[in-house]
């Protein structure tokens, strides 16, 4: 079979990539810029602009004159027009739609009273996804586009392997400890829940199994999994995809206007959504909508989302002996193949990233979320690239507030903490940082207090140049897999939820959504 289709609308894309970073280097677009306060995002313009434009060109031009024949390098040559058509789509929602949906809300707030733009989440994460469904449901996919926007989840997949890279130790290992006893208590009791309400409701043995993956696991790959182990029909799995995308796509979008409204920090939503979310891909979703100029939340989601998703195997493994013990007549399996044939293949990249980000290949040791601790002298005291000399240590007003404000904090660690801060004029440890740290996330000083704080913080904090160009790639990796996520979420899929698997599953996700937030709340804190 040929893939490749003839279009110029690969070719046209392409012309208007390489335009658009043109008009951006030359300065004809400076005042645009200046208007939507998008100069910080000039260099990924041109980058971005040029790369994807100038494949777009040479792809477009070579479909339109070239002669096709079958095999592989057909049907990858088939996927540029997709992936360049999510691009176009990423690039005018972030570097425009965002900043002045931002400028928007800012200047309603005096009339509404509140700024809508930030009360609903109307970043370029929500707006992207947004789009998608838009197009998939309204005009719908383009035929020459299909094959691309199937790639959309290996985006995904490639942003948690290269997560792998911004990882330390100190981290994996309080939040994987965490997210074990988390998840191992909603994924298994969501799942004990869907077997045990299934059976008083006399659904079919399969429809129950394939359901409680689903639901209880990590959504659709979840599902798919454990269908064959519970010989699952079409329809069931239709059934179970569609109940996980209309509650899944409604937490994508109330969740992080809940944490905001809550006032959740980085971790405690990330751990909140990680847990409390079906499917992975919406996981993701709600942690960039909720922190989109940042990938902190999205890193503790991301735990929270690969513990999720190590639990498959043994859940396959539960769903199949309890499948053959209430099934007549079916087939036992094999534990060891499911459990080899089961293992997200993905994480293991995740893993050999985070053990190479652990030799200090990427950034020096004892990193903390892409930034190592660093005050000795060359640092806090150095020149700009004008020759200028930049002192980063607190000054005079700075620790006055400090002083004066060092009464409202009352643990010993912090107050201890705090004076040697205000003694040094930096911060003088890493555990320093992170008691402080706390200070801040629970609001014990004002907020010029805890601006000061936050100084300090920045002057020790760094971030090496291979760890930046991490973030940015896993950025872009996430916004292309959700951008294409939303021209995969169809009214026809979410209309596939039939009534009693809607049901069961609808409402075992909100025990699990209300039960992980009161949890996460209660026991997780915003340091680690």
């Amino acid at each position: 079979m040929v893939y490749t289709q003839r279009t110029p609308w690969t070719l046209i894309m392409g012309v208007i990539m390489v335009a658009y970073a043109y008009l951006v280097q030359s300065g004809a677009l400076a005042g645009v810029i200046k208007y939507l306060g998008t100069d910080r995002l000039t260099g990924e313009m041109l980058t971005l602009g040029y790369t994807f434009g100038g494949i777009a060109v040479l792809i477009g031009l070579w479909q339109l004159v070239a002669k096709t024949a079958e095999g592989h390098i057909d049907y990858y040559l088939s996927t540029i027009g997709g992936v360049t058509f999510i691009m176009l789509i990423a690039f005018i929602v972030k570097w425009g739609l965002d900043p002045q949906m931002a400028q928007w809300g800012r200047a309603a707030q005096p009339a509404l009273g509140f700024n809508f733009a930030s009360v609903m989440n109307l970043n370029y994460v929500v707006m992207g996804i947004v789009a998608g469904i838009v197009i998939v449901n309204v005009f719908k996919v383009p035929g020459w586009a299909e094959n691309g926007v199937r790639l959309s989840r290996l985006g995904l997949k490639t942003g948690v392997i290269l997560l792998g890279a911004l990882y330390s130790f100190a981290e994996l290992q309080q939040l994987g400890k965490l997210s074990v006893v988390l998840i191992g208590v909603f994924v298994l009791g969501s799942v004990g829940l869907v077997l045990w309400w299934g059976a008083r409701r006399n659904l079919p043995n399969s429809m129950t199994g394939v359901l409680s993956a689903g639901v209880g696991v990590c959504g659709v790959s979840a599902a798919v999994a454990a269908a064959p182990v519970v010989q699952a029909k079409s329809t069931e799995i239709a059934y179970t995809i569609g109940t996980i995308l209309l509650f899944g796509v409604i937490c994508m979008f109330l969740f992080p206007i809940v944490g905001k409204a809550l006032g959740m920090g980085y971790i405690t939503f990330g751990a909140w959504a990680g847990t409390g979310i079906l499917n992975s891909a919406q996981v993701a979703g709600a942690a960039l909508a909720f922190q989109p100029t940042g990938i902190e939340t999205l890193k503790v989601a991301e735990i929270f989302n690969i513990t999720r998703v190590l639990f498959l195997p043994i859940i396959v493994i539960w769903l199949a002996i309890w499948y053959v013990k209430r099934e007549v007549g079916a087939k036992k399996v094999d534990v060891g193949q499911v459990l080899i044939s089961k293992f997200p293949v993905f994480v293991l990249g995740f893993i050999i990233l985070f053990l190479l980000s652990s030799t200090g290949i990427f950034a020096p040791a004892r990193h903390y979320q892409g930034a190592y601790f660093d005050n000795s002298d060359k640092v806090m005291v150095k020149k700009d690239r004008s020759g200028k000399e930049v002192n980063n240590h607190l000054k005079d007003p700075d620790l006055q507030l400090l002083q004066k404000e060092g009464e409202k904090v009352k643990r010993d660690d912090q107050k201890a903490a705090l004076q040697r801060l205000i003694e040094n004029k930096k911060l003088m440890s890493i555990e320093d940082d992170d008691t402080l740290r706390g200070v801040v996330n629970a609001k014990i000083l004002s907020k010029e207090g805890n601006a000061v704080l936050a100084k300090a913080h920045r002057a020790v904090r760094h971030t090496a140049a291979k760890i930046a160009m991490f973030r940015d790639l896993i950025a872009w990796f996430f916004t292309f897999g959700l951008v294409g996520l939303g021209m995969q979420i169809t009214m026809a899929s979410i209309r596939q939820a039939g009534g009693q698997p809607l049901v069961i599953g609808g409402i075992v996700g909100l025990i699990k959504a209300v039960g992980s937030l009161i949890v996460v709340m209660l026991l997780v804190h915003e340091t680690i």
